[in-house]
């Protein structure tokens, strides 16, 4: 058994995206299997990791690493919400239903704090771990307090999520077609911004200069390319995934944002950097390890609401801790070699 263990370490060891990959699809021929309930939980729970994690790769391949995503997923969370209650539930604006003019004030906020994070550590040098705990514990303050300015209470008042979009004809395919043919608009933009995410990463020349910023920033420096506005471009992207996943999960899933202890984000920003590291920073790895600890959060609920005799605060730890035993077990992901560095162009 321990020489079994000690081959299967070394073949993750020299495939890491290989290994993340495979894991990824024993995940999914997992959740295949579970009940259909499971399966669109699952799907929708994986919405802000998902997403969270794709901006989270963009920020550290450039050679930012942004543990802010927390924070990001908060506030786009917090502001899509008051933002549809400020403009009319159920309501339009324009002509255009007030849910997405949420999202996109949702996306604005991230995309206002990520530009405030890459600000602090691009143009000040500080510490980008620091600084991305400061833009997390800044946003667990900030929405709390502002619901209690407007509503009297740390959490929001609900509003009408989300409805589902059928496609006719396809969402008649078992299984697929309920799935992905009949469900709501944040799964879609999910799986769009996986497609975004990887096109843009690896089949065009930003996403070289993304590589390269976080590989060797003097090089790109060279060749003529700004490393500063590369990293710029990144950590916004990163704003803008965090943006639609907060938002996506706030209007399609919850309905509401509650603002008291870890938020209704609950560790998820978290949770998507080790998703991504998982994957070895591959788009499409990170979505599918997304579903692993979407999963084990449906799980969490659903033994909660069977009442078994399991304490309620045990329950609640096994998303978390199965983060560990993954990282353990499978993670070993080589950073950019400029990762966390600061560059200034002309350096030697």
């Amino acid at each position: 058994m321990r020489k079994r263990f000690r081959r299967t370490r070394e073949f993750i060891d020299r495939h890491p995206r290989a290994a993340s990959l495979s894991v990824g699809v024993i995940v999914l021929a997992f959740l295949w299997a579970t009940p259909a309930s499971w399966q669109t939980s699952t799907l929708r729970l994986a919405v802000p990791i998902a997403l969270a994690a794709i901006g989270g790769i963009f920020a550290e391949k450039s050679g930012v690493i942004n543990i802010g995503i927390e924070g990001l997923l908060i506030v786009s969370a917090f502001s899509s919400i008051i933002a549809v209650y400020w403009l009319g539930d159920g309501g339009a604006t324009m002509g255009v239903s007030n849910l997405w003019w949420g999202l996109l004030v949702g996306i604005l906020v991230s995309v206002l704090f990520a530009l405030i994070f890459a600000i602090v550590c691009i143009e000040f040098k500080a510490d980008q771990i620091i600084a991305g705990l400061a833009i997390w514990l800044i946003s667990l303050g900030l929405a709390p307090f502002a619901s209690r300015i407007v509503f009297g209470n740390p959490n929001t008042a609900n509003i009408t999520r989300f409805g589902n979009v059928t496609v006719p004809g396809l969402s008649e395919i078992p299984i697929v077609g309920y799935l992905l043919f009949d469900t709501e608009p944040q799964v879609y933009l999910m799986l769009a911004g996986t497609l975004a995410g990887w096109y843009l990463l690896s089949r065009t020349s930003f996403g070289r200069w993304i590589v390269a910023s976080g590989e060797n920033p003097k090089a790109l420096d060279t060749a003529g390319v700004d490393v500063r506005k590369v990293r710029y471009a990144a950590v916004l992207l990163s704003g803008v995934f965090a943006g639609l996943g907060g938002a996506g999960f706030a209007l399609g899933t919850l309905g509401t944002f509650a603002g008291g202890g870890d938020t209704a984000i609950n560790g998820r920003g978290f949770i998507a950097i080790a998703t991504y590291l998982l994957a070895n920073y591959h788009p499409v790895g990170a979505v599918l390890g997304s579903f692993l600890f979407a999963g084990l959060n449906s799980l969490q609920t659903a033994l909660q609401s069977a009442g078994y005799a399991i304490p309620h605060e045990l329950v609640r730890t096994i998303p978390h801790m199965s983060v560990i035993v993954v990282l353990v077990l499978v993670g070993r992901t080589r950073l950019p070699d400029a990762a966390g560095d600061h560059y200034e162009s002309g350096e030697d």
